[in-house]
């Protein structure tokens, strides 16, 4: 009796070891998470990358734990060698059955609660609404987030995804370009539209994205934090030559943003080379007659500021 005793007590000081180690491993594997992404350029990156590690730390969790109760399994509850007979005629335990039906539910309730919370501090999606007509929009999201900085006093920038190309246009200083230039921790507000078939807006750093749906225009808004230069990116699949559809967002003190617009307003707009329409032409040139349809690209646009970095399409 003793010596069962023993025996019970030290499995379960095992239990309680394995379950702690399980705990320290998730937890420093949702700590190593924030290493897997790009540098966070955004105050909306901060939110996301917080709300990937819980997550990374509750899959961390969960999978050590019964990835382990499999493996104690496979080891030490083994049947005999030769043993072909049937198991024990054990029915169900009912507290057993509500315990893995009430926790994976609760986990599932508290992590979209969580992933809810993100996106409303986020607020980065404006009015969504029609071009023309007169149509009112409808408001998409609560403007105020506990991240935005304070917005510049400018017009919306405004964004035209076309096949394939990004054009960025500043009104107040009728300035277009084919990259978009920001300010540092001022709130940026994008007004996106497309020409011709559904894109995305997508910036790996600043872990946004934003489908762009023809005939709509969509105001989206983020707080850029970090000064550099950021790929965009076309995440969506827009035709042909869609992964051509790249650029870049610079973001630059507040001095040096305004020195660009000078600059890029003193110049007299001209044809942008595009990757995707050199391609097209090269494509004609030497065709390979496969017999596919493929769409011709939109023309260069003609911008005051051309994106020549050929590291843009790398």
């Amino acid at each position: 009796m003793y010596i069962r005793r023993w025996f019970k007590k030290r499995w379960i000081v095992v239990i309680i070891g394995l379950a702690i180690a399980d705990i320290l491993v998730s937890v420093w594997l949702g700590q190593q998470s924030y290493r897997w992404f790009p540098p966070q350029a955004s105050a909306e990156s901060m939110l996301i990358d917080d709300l990937f590690s819980i997550m990374t730390t509750i899959g961390s969790l969960i999978f050590f734990g019964v990835t382990g109760t499999l493996l104690y399994s496979m080891i030490f509850q083994r049947a005999p060698k030769y043993d072909t007979s049937d198991g024990p005629p054990i029915e169900g335990n009912l507290k057993l059955e509500v315990i893995w039906t009430v926790v994976p539910a609760l986990v599932i309730v508290g992590i979209a609660f969580a992933s809810y919370q993100t996106y409303d501090r986020m607020a980065v999606l404006g009015t969504i609404g029609p071009k023309a007509m007169g149509m009112q929009s409808a408001n998409a999201a609560p403007v105020e987030a506990p991240v935005a900085a304070p917005a510049a006093a400018n017009d919306p920038i405004e964004v035209h995804a076309r096949q394939w190309a990004w054009e960025f246009y500043y009104p107040q200083q009728q300035v277009s370009s084919t990259e978009l230039h920001l300010p540092i921790d001022q709130r940026a507000l994008l007004r996106l539209s497309s020409e011709d078939v559904l894109h995305g807006f997508y910036v790996p750093a600043f872990r946004i994205k934003q489908d762009i749906i023809p005939g709509r225009e969509i105001d989206f808004e983020f707080t850029p934090i970090r000064e550099g230069r950021y790929r965009v990116r076309d995440s969506d699949y827009s035709g042909t030559y869609f992964a051509a559809n790249q650029s870049f967002v610079v973001v630059e003190s507040a001095d040096d943003y305004q020195d660009w617009l000078t600059m890029a307003a003193a110049q007299s707009p001209t044809s942008a080379p595009n990757r995707a329409y050199e391609e097209f032409k090269r494509s004609r040139e030497n065709p390979i007659g496969l017999g596919w349809d493929t769409v011709e690209p939109a023309a260069p646009p003609v911008v005051n500021y051309d994106n020549s970095d050929e590291e843009a399409y790398e």
